[in-house]
């Protein structure tokens, strides 16, 4: 029997691996299937691509002896928007930008290569997936089926994971910008997700300003209701505001900043003790 471990390397599935680890659970495997953008391009957010490669593969294999084998598809985010549809309604225009609750790129570019590597696997295996012990329904569906949840197995909540991986230095500078792990271009995200890619990494938002430019798609929203360029007006317009509220209130706007990390709008302030803070600008 052989086992593997699925990992995305966020909080449950690193967890997964170091509980896994610490109750002598065997571990002969570790996949991480990579959704790219292009092929040149990861999907990741910067910053989880960073710690995945420069911290995470190089801490299993150095606290566990665990090599990492990384799996990519041979379709990326881009041959996925560019592909022509050719049934329904929407026949001969191109696919566009993912569907919001329905994930042709969960479909097309992450779950293939997991597929192909363990079909190609020599006798029976188990797969370590990453749910935790509070997550019910996600549980449900791995009955009847070769998957397990170590989390589950040791009654490791979600909670729980994130302060495990804070503890063995394995949680991702992810996590100060979303709750969740997923791509930079998910149709999904956050306001506060779009927010740190428009300000903090605009070579990523400038490709997604090509794309929505382009004719034929079959989708004109980038989110359930709104395109790149009306997205990027509501955020010009909040920084609009913000300046104009502190004019208003003679205020210095140099006090009022963006955040690097999270994309929040924050504002310097000075405490009675004269220390200067930084903290969330309140409109």
């Amino acid at each position: 029997m052989k086992y593997i471990a699925s990992c995305s390397f966020g909080k449950d599935s690193l967890a997964q691996i170091i509980v896994a680890k610490e109750h002598g659970e065997p571990i002969d495997a570790v996949i991480y299937s990579e959704v790219m953008f292009t092929d040149q391009i990861s999907g990741e957010f910067p910053e989880h691509r960073d710690f995945i490669y420069n911290v995470a593969i190089p801490k299993l294999k150095e606290l566990y002896g665990l090599n990492t084998i990384v799996l990519r598809s041979d379709k990326t985010m881009w041959d996925d928007f560019h592909t022509v549809r050719v049934r329904g309604s929407t026949m001969g225009l191109l696919r566009g930008f993912p569907i919001p609750g329905l994930c042709n790129i969960n479909r097309d570019c992450k779950i293939p290569p997991i597929r192909k590597y363990l079909s190609e696997q020599d006798g029976e295996f188990i797969q370590y997936v990453g749910i935790a012990a509070d997550e019910p329904k996600r549980l449900k569906r791995l009955e009847g089926t070769n998957k397990v949840s170590i989390l589950a197995k040791y009654g490791i909540t979600e909670k729980d994971a994130m302060d495990i991986c804070e503890r063995a230095g394995l949680l991702s500078p992810i996590y100060k910008i979303t709750g969740r792990n997923g791509c930079f271009f998910c149709p999904n995200a956050s306001k506060r997700e779009l927010q740190h890619i428009y300000y903090n990494h605009p070579d990523l938002w400038n490709i997604l300003r090509t794309l929505q430019e382009t004719n034929n798609t079959s989708r004109r929203c980038f989110t359930r209701t709104q395109t790149i360029h009306e997205l990027e007006e509501e955020f010009l317009e909040e920084e609009r505001n913000i300046y104009d509220d502190y004019r208003y209130n003679n205020c210095g706007i140099d006090d009022i900043f963006v955040d690097p990390i999270s994309g929040e709008v924050m504002q310097s302030i000075v405490t009675d003790r004269g220390e200067v803070i930084e903290v969330p600008y309140l409109i």
